[in-house]
């Protein structure tokens, strides 16, 4: 792990500000979704990428009762349900 030596206070309601410097590096723009993981001791930040429930994919999604499902993985579980797919 780098330490870019950017130290930032938490205010009274548990928030931090994100430097632009790292914003900008990381692609960070206003109103975009970060993931929240916890390793051990570590918090990391890592800027939300919606993917398939199923596989991971991030192409060709599709939202279906809030959740993304690729186009790929639709036509493999209607092959799995004996539907015709053209």
């Amino acid at each position: 792990m780098k330490s870019t030596g950017i130290v930032r206070k938490v205010d009274e309601l548990g928030r931090i500000v994100l430097p632009i410097e790292l914003r900008r590096s990381m692609d960070i723009n206003e109103k975009d979704a970060l993931e929240i993981f916890v390793d051990d001791d570590k918090i990391i930040l890592k800027k939300y990428q919606p993917a398939d429930i199923f596989t991971g994919s991030m192409e060709d999604l599709v939202d279906y009762k809030g959740k993304k499902v690729s186009k790929a993985t639709i036509i493999e579980l209607a092959k799995l349900a004996g539907l015709e797919v053209k």
